[in-house]
């Protein structure tokens, strides 16, 4: 009887600490799910942009789309500046078009080597000869005026925070707010001269209603490097 009852009680024992191990089990995968959900981006946050010792001046070559004059704000976005910079002093940008553009949207997009060719299909598509910019993600709201760096989106092999990494040589000027794009887009910088003439190139006819392409190729004569200190 004495064995019956050390039995039942060492099998009651048993059972306590398989229930204890499995829930301790399921604590454990549980944290493991937490940590294995998306990462968020590192922000900086806090910092007040400050204006390049140069501008990027955009001319167009049809005179009714004026010119574009953009500040630069390297101690926020360094590697994107820099990039952007680099590209224009090579002279990467002469001959890309504007190829995409949205009244409604608030949005125009340019900068890509392929929207030179006579292929419109593959225009944003396109990358200078250099690596990818990594993200370079601030807290600067996406307000009229503002410049940021076209990136990839998810998708097509990418996660979202590969797609973070993507930013090259293509930029867009946002033409109302776009808080969907704080916070997930490099800012680099802001519209000083010429916003107009943005609103001017985002209504210019499309290939058909739906469509973000223009009808007729808004080609970027040149990028110039000038003093910051000849705009006001």
């Amino acid at each position: 009887m004495m064995m019956k009852n050390l039995s039942y009680k060492f099998a009651l024992a048993v059972i306590f600490t398989v229930i204890v191990l499995l829930a301790g089990c399921k604590d454990k995968i549980f944290t493991k799910d937490s940590d294995t959900e998306a990462v968020q981006p590192h922000v900086t946050k806090g910092v007040q942009p400050q204006a390049d010792a140069e501008v990027a001046v955009i001319e167009t070559e049809n005179p009714a789309y004026g010119r574009i004059v953009i500040e630069l704000y390297p101690n926020i976005a360094p590697k994107m500046v820099e990039r952007f910079k680099q590209l224009i002093k090579e002279g990467f940008y002469n001959g890309t078009t504007f190829h995409r553009i949205n009244p409604d949207a608030g949005i125009v997009q340019g900068g890509d080597p392929l929207s030179k060719d006579a292929d419109p299909d593959n225009d944003g598509s396109g990358s200078s000869p250099y690596p990818n910019v990594a993200a370079e993600f601030s807290d600067v709201m996406y307000e009229r005026g503002i410049v940021g760096a076209a990136r990839r989106s998810k998708g097509r092999g990418l996660s979202e925070q590969e797609a973070w990494d993507t930013a090259n040589c293509q930029f867009y000027i946002t033409l109302k707010r776009q808080p969907a794009f704080d916070q997930k887009y490099t800012v680099f910088g802001r519209v000083i001269e010429g916003l107009n003439n943005a609103d001017v190139i985002s209504r210019a006819p499309t290939t058909t209603p739906e469509s973000e392409r223009p009808v007729s190729s808004i080609v970027i004569k040149s990028i110039t490097l000038q003093p910051r200190s000849n705009f006001k």
